[in-house]
C-alpha cells in the first residue's frame, strides 16, 4: 500500500479507499449503462458477438471517462482522478485533448 500511495501522491488510507471506492462504483456503472444505450442503438447481442462485444467495448470506454471523473468529483478526489484520466488518454494516444 505504501508503494502506492507514493507512486499516486496520496497522504491517507482513507484517500486510497475512496479511489478503490471510485474505481468499483465507475467500472460497475459504466457497465450497466452500457446496456441501455446499445439497445438505443439498436445494437443487439443477435447480431452476433463479432459485432456487439465490440460495440459495447468502444460504447463503455467513453461512459467510464465521464463517470470516473465525476464520481471522482462527488467523492471530493476530484483532482486525482482528473490528473489520472489525462495520464490514461495520453497513454493512449489522445493527449491532443489537453493541454499542457
Amino acid at each position: 500500500m505504501k508503494k502506492l500511495k507514493e507512486r499516486w501522491k496520496i497522504e491517507t488510507n482513507g484517500q486510497l479507499f475512496i479511489i478503490f471506492l471510485v474505481f468499483a462504483i465507475t467500472g460497475s456503472s459504466a457497465a450497466k449503462l452500457g446496456a441501455p444505450v446499445s439497445e438505443f442503438l439498436e445494437v443487439k447481442k443477435e447480431m452476433g458477438w463479432y459485432i456487439y462485444w465490440p460495440f459495447r467495448i468502444l460504447i463503455i470506454f467513453p461512459i467510464y471517462q465521464v463517470l470516473l471523473v465525476f464520481f471522482g468529483w462527488v467523492f471530493g478526489e476530484f483532482k486525482f482522478f482528473w490528473n489520472f484520466e489525462k495520464k490514461m488518454l495520453r497513454s493512449m494516444g489522445l493527449g491532443f485533448l489537453f493541454k499542457k
